[in-house]
């Protein structure tokens, strides 16, 4: 059984990224009349589908009573201001992560996105070492290395990208991967601040989802305002919405549960699989379907050096069999 979700907990997250992806780079890219949708607006009602799926985890955990859901919001929530107020700070850091991942991929095609993006490992692992006091293996710091140069190979600058950028509306290179790049180490903070705290406290991961997502609807509808303001009392919050846009903003809501569920039920080798996946399916989406994006020799070269740090970073060799125990 544990087998069976292990092999669907990966399935999921990588169908769940790679639709991600592709459906939030062709929202954002598709000629339409009218307004496009705000994706300050989509962060916010993200975050709220998040809070509404966790409690219904929080209920179905309570055993479907309404009188034990309400005590544990109260006690674990209300009763504890000073531990939620804990998740303010990565919840901050990760609404500013999701609108820089729109802002990514309005610049920037699905596969270039997808392969730069795996960056987060290298500042995940970084503040690891340093917050966590982690200690990484000889394979761990290799992976680190061939990542980087992936992604350098990646972000090599060629004809057909110049040609790309010049036909596509989409915006600007430099711009996407600079978005990328912070939503990198904002990803690698939060994460791990996020990990020290699970760590330090007993409270369930659905639980912290709800702190970190009514933290996160706060801080977006403060970007709302600032940003969008003029726009949303012109045309409305819910302006240029259409199926798509629900489609990717209930996508992304699931993201944060699917990789809870990987985390529970998976192991960092399967992990990278179900992520090398994803990068090689939205690659060929990307050529075959979105036709933003015409691959080079030198991006399946390092888009191939991803995909192995990926594995490398997460292979953990077993010990040599240590001698009889005295």
């Amino acid at each position: 059984m544990s087998a069976n979700l292990k092999y669907l907990s990966l399935g999921i997250l990588a169908f769940q990224t790679t639709s991600l992806v592709l459906t939030m780079r062709y929202s954002r890219t598709l000629k339409e009349e009218g307004p496009r949708y705000l994706s300050s607006t989509a962060v916010v009602v993200a975050e709220l589908l998040k809070i509404m799926a966790c409690i219904l985890l929080v209920y179905k955990d309570s055993k479907y009573s309404p009188r034990a859901l309400n005590r544990v919001l109260h006690d674990e929530i209300l009763n504890k201001p000073m531990e939620t107020l804990k998740l303010a700070i990565p919840s901050g850091i990760y609404t500013l992560q999701n609108n820089l991942l729109y802002v990514a991929l309005s610049n920037l095609d699905a596969a270039t996105y997808q392969v730069t993006y795996q960056l987060k490992i290298l500042t995940t692992a970084l503040f690891s070492v340093s917050m966590l006091s982690k200690k990484l293996g000889v394979y761990q710091w290799l992976s680190l290395v061939i990542l980087m140069t992936g992604v350098a190979f990646v972000q090599w600058p060629s004809d057909s990208q110049e040609l790309n950028s010049k036909e596509l509306s989409a915006g600007s290179q430099f711009v996407g991967l600079m978005a990328v790049l912070i939503a990198c180490f904002s990803s690698g903070f939060a994460g791990v601040y996020f990990e020290k705290i699970l760590k330090e406290t007993k409270q369930s991961v659905w639980i912290r989802n709800i702190q970190l997502g009514f933290f996160g609807s706060i801080f977006g509808l403060m970007g709302v305002y600032i940003y969008d303001g003029e726009l949303v009392s012109k045309n409305g919050f819910f302006q240029g919405y259409n199926r798509l846009t629900w489609i990717v903003v209930v996508l992304q809501a699931l993201g944060g549960l699917v990789i809870a569920a990987v985390i529970k039920y998976a192991d960092n080798i399967l992990k990278g699989f179900a992520t090398s996946l994803s990068i090689i399916l939205s690659t060929l989406i990307s050529y075959f379907w979105l036709q933003d994006f015409v691959p080079t020799s030198v991006f399946f070269l390092g888009a191939i050096l991803v995909i192995i740090a990926t594995f490398l970073y997460g292979y953990n060799p077993k010990p040599a069999g240590n001698p009889t125990k005295a």
